[in-house]
């Protein structure tokens, strides 16, 4: 079922859960999320960035994202990830897409809150929910920065402009800035749970956490009790899913010459191993609650 980014988010709130957020740049991804979902009983979100479009164009992705979560029977939202052009925004709306998130937070804080506002106008003319970002991860999900030191240009998010800014904006979620990154970590993350309370403790919409690749399943549930309601989780699955084809492939040569790996056998495993972590990544989210579909 096709639900928008206030409801799904509604929904981890009156649970005290968080919903996972899976960029989904294939059809293996979009399906291994959304069965995912109907196994486990907890809702999804589908996630395009506008940063994938030269590997998963917006046109051909988006529509495939769309019909899966209608026919899906867990609640499903179709999310626009990091979008910076509005115009961008416009065409995933028209798609048909639940929730969309403008990024401006590489920009002066004025001319995120005109452009945030300018989105929150736009999503309104839809059944849509909006997502904004206030502070900065210093890598953009784009690519640039995926192998980081979990610090480089990232600001956290401050507090006090958190109400500010949801208030100027409009906004129905936001992502803020505690710790995490986009990509892969050197090291182990450092998350500031102590910002992230102060900031639960001032706002009175949903928080996002973006970069939850590399977090460990106990820091997933500290965020999760400390109000984040919204995990964006991309790059590990990614990772695990590349392993698990260059296993496949090095297995095949390792019997004979005579030994070939179609694209089925890849496609196969990529799903299979996509299926397994988005599973995992949805149980650890849940904290322990029963299912809610």
């Amino acid at each position: 079922m096709l639900v928008n980014l206030r409801d799904i988010c509604a929904v981890a709130e009156q649970h005290s859960i968080a919903v996972a957020s899976f960029n989904t740049p294939s059809f293996e991804a979009v399906r291994a999320a959304v069965e995912a979902a109907e196994e486990t009983g907890f809702p999804v979100i589908l996630s395009h960035a506008q940063g994938h479009e030269e590997i998963a164009p917006l046109e051909w992705i988006g529509p495939m994202m769309v019909e899966a979560a209608e026919r899906s029977s867990a609640l499903v939202c179709v999310h626009l990830d990091h979008c910076e052009d509005l115009s961008y925004m416009r065409k995933a709306l028209d798609l048909g897409f639940s929730g969309a998130m403008y990024d401006g937070s590489f920009l002066p804080y004025d001319e995120n809150v005109s452009n945030s506002k300018r989105a929150a106008r736009m999503v309104a003319n839809y059944d849509c929910g909006l997502e904004c970002e206030l502070g900065s991860m210093g890598t953009r999900e784009n690519g640039a920065g995926h192998e980081n030191d979990h610090v480089g240009q990232a600001t956290y998010t401050d507090p006090d402009q958190a109400a500010e800014f949801i208030e100027e904006t409009g906004l129905d979620i936001l992502a803020c800035s505690f710790g995490t990154v986009h990509g892969i970590y050197k090291g182990e993350p450092h998350l500031n749970y102590d910002v992230l309370r102060e900031i639960r403790n001032r706002v009175d919409v949903p928080l996002v956490m973006h970069g939850g690749s590399g977090v460990s399943d106990a820091d997933y549930q500290r965020c999760v009790e400390a109000g984040i309601r919204k995990v964006n989780y991309f790059t590990y699955g990614a990772k695990f899913a590349g392993e698990a084809v260059r296993k496949l492939i090095k297995d095949f040569e390792a019997k004979d010459s005579g030994s070939i790996v179609y694209w089925q056998d890849m496609t196969t495993v990529a799903h299979e191993t996509l299926f397994e972590d988005f599973k995992h990544v949805i149980n650890v989210l849940s904290n322990g609650q029963a299912p809610v579909a």
